[in-house]
């Protein structure tokens, strides 16, 4: 049986309802971690195709469980944009985050203090030491990458502090770009230093969310381009679906994690 190109449109169109209520639906009122990432696609606008990416946050909840919290569709990342999720996700009732963890996503710290003044922000370790090891010399890769794991993997803060000085010392002169970018973002590089092993296993890297796209690129790797933003939520709300329909464990150790957080944010908001 063959089946026309727009009748596949007008089938999937019915679903739209359902994913607007998806993305609408009531959420938690706290979430100890929520994780923002982007996935790139091409999009049909105004007779041309444009990338635009798919921004989907990720929550863990006090339960341990992992959930979807939505999709945004932008082709800009900025202040403003984040602005928007953040107030979205306030208005359906996420009333306090303990910790974002993001890819240094462009004018999210602006919009997290605006809206969730109380939280703070993890960048991810993995994509810092991709993006300030970019212009280093392949003979140089590896000894530069090893510097900066006795930073990333130092015990305390203080340790942290003084090989990132030691590492500065080395590499200033040669590779000044990379050395500046550590130095610059370490406030938000150093913030898993505040909590135990067990809870930093979980945020110093978005390990968590790139997973998940990694599954949602395996579900639409046969779908190079969308028409529309309305068909790349389809797509992405459908693949959504049968991807949590998997997660019913909890995060590993999270008993002995949540008796660290419920200590160490016992001023703030009880889930």
């Amino acid at each position: 049986m063959e089946i026309s190109p727009d009748l596949v449109t007008k089938i999937t169109e019915k679903i739209m309802p359902e994913v607007t209520a998806w993305q609408n639906r009531p959420l938690e009122a706290v979430y100890p971690f929520v994780f923002m990432d982007a996935i790139h696609y091409k999009v049909r606008e105004d007779h041309r195709y444009v990338t635009k990416a798919a921004y989907v946050v990720l929550g863990i909840a006090m339960d341990g469980r992992k959930d979807i919290l939505g999709v945004w569709i932008g082709e800009h990342e900025s202040s403003k944009f984040w602005l928007n999720v953040l107030n979205d996700l306030k208005s359906r009732g996420v009333m306090d985050v303990y910790l974002f963890c993001t890819d240094g996503l462009c004018g999210m710290m602006e919009a997290i203090r605006a809206v969730y003044p109380q939280s703070r922000l993890q960048r991810c370790i993995v994509h810092q030491i991709r993006s300030s090891t970019r212009f280093v010399s392949w003979k140089d890769v590896k000894q530069v990458a090893a510097d900066l794991k006795k930073i990333y993997t130092s015990v305390t803060l203080d340790e942290a502090e003084e090989n990132l000085l030691r590492f500065s010392e080395k590499w200033r002169k040669q590779y000044p770009s990379c050395v500046k970018s550590w130095e610059e973002n370490w406030e938000v590089l150093s913030t898993f230093y505040e909590y135990p092993p067990e809870v930093r296993k979980i945020i110093y890297t978005t390990n968590i969310i790139e997973g998940l796209n990694r599954q949602f690129r395996q579900i639409t790797k046969n779908k190079p381009s969308f028409t529309n933003d309305d068909s790349l939520r389809r797509m992405l709300y459908l693949a959504s679906r049968r991807i949590t329909k998997r997660w019913r464990t909890r995060c590993q150790n999270w008993d002995l994690v949540l008796s660290q957080l419920e200590i160490m944010f016992s001023n703030r908001a009880a889930g």
